[in-house]
């Protein structure tokens, strides 16, 4: 296992669709499997997606290969997100409360599970990066973005909702 150099927002590889996985047991992807897991625990995060450590493939942690994801409600919730790509800021964004994702498990096995509240926050904000989008392009308000030290200075209490 090794820790990867984490990709920050301007960077091309989050702009873009990442490519599908055509063998999830690959060596290859058994490995940047391993990497992502070991870079996620160090940077202190909730999720990582593969564009995040220079990979443009669909895997995310949690970990879910070639993930779909579909609201399950119309009903949003508005909660604060960072994100390992953008850091040192924190911004609200709303998102579906309820969602099903989909995908495949590191062993080749199928995933198929709903997801509520920040479960549900998470897998939307990983896989957001395989098509190349960072949580602030998902927020309604700007105002709300902040670097993270004013956050937790001004707004105690606050429950942090994601990151990744």
């Amino acid at each position: 296992m090794a820790l990867r150099k984490i990709a920050r927002m301007g960077h091309p590889v989050l702009r873009r669709r990442a490519a599908e996985v055509a063998d999830p047991l690959a060596p290859g992807i058994q490995a940047l499997i391993r990497d992502m897991l070991e870079t996620m625990i160090d940077a202190e995060g909730l999720g990582i997606a593969a564009p995040q450590v220079h990979d443009s493939r669909r895997v995310v942690m949690m970990v879910l290969i070639n993930p779909t994801v579909e609201p399950l409600t119309e009903e949003r919730e508005a909660g604060w997100e960072g994100c390992l790509s953008v850091p040192g800021l924190r911004g609200v964004v709303a998102r579906p409360r309820a969602v099903r994702y989909r995908g495949v498990a590191p062993d080749g096995g199928a995933v198929d599970r709903t997801a509520e509240g920040l479960h549900a926050r998470v897998v939307q904000h990983e896989c957001d990066h395989l098509d190349g989008l960072l949580y602030p392009r998902r927020m309604d308000d700007l105002s709300s973005l902040t670097f993270e030290s004013e956050w937790r200075r001004f707004a105690p209490g606050v429950e942090e909702d994601g990151a990744g």
